[in-house]
């Protein structure tokens, strides 16, 4: 496995829990009278005024970008319990009787034991996670073979340094890694943020030759989620451009 835990005399490092929750909006909540909808979207974006705990929200549209999924909301936040009284609210709206949820993605932040000091884009030397509130943000699940944990952490550090100078020359993408191990069904939920999805895809593209590449079993699949405010999020998603 990834990560480095601390020494007997260091203090436990507080790691952030991070949640990506897909929504797709039933299309008979569009067929609902708009005093009623209007009514439903004020209700839902009020959840989103008043968070529960220490709980930072970002909300994302996903409409006519990928089939099955409307919108998008990234929650972070040190415990499950704000996570999960914060869904609960979404679900006892009006509108939340009409949502389903396709996807969705728990991890929490850890430093990376492949990183050190050369931490990209604010990545990797910290357990907490914040947005960068860029435009754009790529999100996929990812899962290694397991041969990739059957070699040294030198060897491991090897491959792995070819992979973080290909992704420095994208400095404007910046990375937000989720552990999901024994949390979720995969091992990482990765998220990138970014202003233009053509250099995303480059560095993407670039990454396809590195060696690290070879020991991918999963990446899909993924979003490209479009940053909105919570209004914006719902009204696109309500059919109103």
């Amino acid at each position: 496995m990834t990560g480095r835990a601390p020494a007997p005399d260091e203090p436990e490092e507080r790691r952030d829990f991070v949640k990506y929750s897909f929504f797709h909006l039933r299309p008979e909540w569009r067929r609902l009278d708009a005093s009623a909808r209007e009514a439903g979207k004020v209700a839902f974006a009020r959840v989103l005024e008043r968070l529960p705990g220490e709980i930072v929200t970002r909300t994302y549209s996903l409409v006519g970008l990928k089939a099955g999924c409307d919108m998008m909301i990234w929650s972070i936040a040190p415990d499950l319990a704000s996570i999960q009284e914060l869904h609960a609210r979404f679900l006892g709206t009006p509108l939340g009787g009409y949502l389903e949820t396709p996807f969705s993605y728990l991890g929490m932040g850890r430093r990376s034991e492949y990183l050190g000091q050369h931490a990209h884009g604010g990545e990797g030397s910290e357990a907490r996670r914040r947005p960068f509130d860029l435009p754009f943000l790529f999100v996929y699940p990812f899962v290694k073979k397991r041969d990739w944990y059957g070699l040294s952490l030198e060897e491991r550090k090897r491959i792995m340094s070819e992979h973080f100078r290909i992704g420095h020359r994208y400095p404007k993408v910046r990375i937000h890694t989720g552990y999901s191990f024994g949390l979720d069904d995969m091992e990482f939920i990765l998220g990138f943020e970014g202003d233009s999805p053509a250099e995303f895809l480059d560095l993407v593209s670039d990454l396809r030759s590195s060696e690290a590449s070879r020991y991918t079993a999963l990446e899909t699949p993924i979003f490209t989620c479009v940053a909105t405010s919570p209004r914006r999020m719902l009204d696109l998603a309500d059919g109103l451009p």
